[in-house]
């Protein structure tokens, strides 16, 4: 029985590892849709020829909420040159009904979606970390990067400058 429930484990785990390992850094970053908080489609493969940074947040999560609102300046400041900004919510059922009025109150100006079903954060964020962020440039993924502190801002902002050339 020891042995069964091993095995089942490791499987287990091979399997969830390796939806990570499919969208490492350098790979082609597979499509997915959503429907954003206001009911609209939103696919990955529509931003293909731009350098996307994929946030992976919650309501509950305060570090997300300081990401998000910096992501709103880089968005706004950077848009134009073809950086966008996914917001992905990884709210539970219990939280998923505040997302759009927090959205709202912190004025995101950025696409915003709930993946309810969990499919986007297995394929991207397996460890369902918050805050989790991908950088995807043309339809690859650049970077990965699990937290956020204040401090990073500089930095982020210069790989976002640098992305952009």
């Amino acid at each position: 029985m020891k042995l069964y429930a091993r095995t089942i484990l490791l499987i287990t785990a091979l399997l969830v590892g390796g939806a990570g390992v499919a969208q490492a850094k350098g790979s082609k970053a597979t499509n997915f849709t959503l429907r954003d908080i206001k009911g609209k489609s939103l696919k990955l493969s529509d931003y293909k020829d731009k350098t996307v940074y994929m946030a992976f947040w919650a309501v509950w999560c305060k570090p997300c909420l300081k990401e998000l609102k910096f992501l709103n300046k880089m968005h706004k400041k950077y848009k134009s040159k073809g950086f966008e900004v996914l917001a992905i919510s990884i709210d539970g059922p219990e939280t998923q009904a505040r997302v759009p009025s927090l959205v709202r109150s912190k004025k995101l100006k950025f696409r915003v979606a709930i993946d309810k079903e969990k499919r986007v954060t297995k394929l991207y964020n397996p460890k369902n970390a918050a805050p989790f962020s991908v950088v995807i440039k043309k339809g690859k993924i650049i970077k990965k990067r699990e937290g956020f502190q204040v401090s990073e801002k500089k930095e982020i902002e210069k790989e976002i400058k640098e992305l952009l050339k």
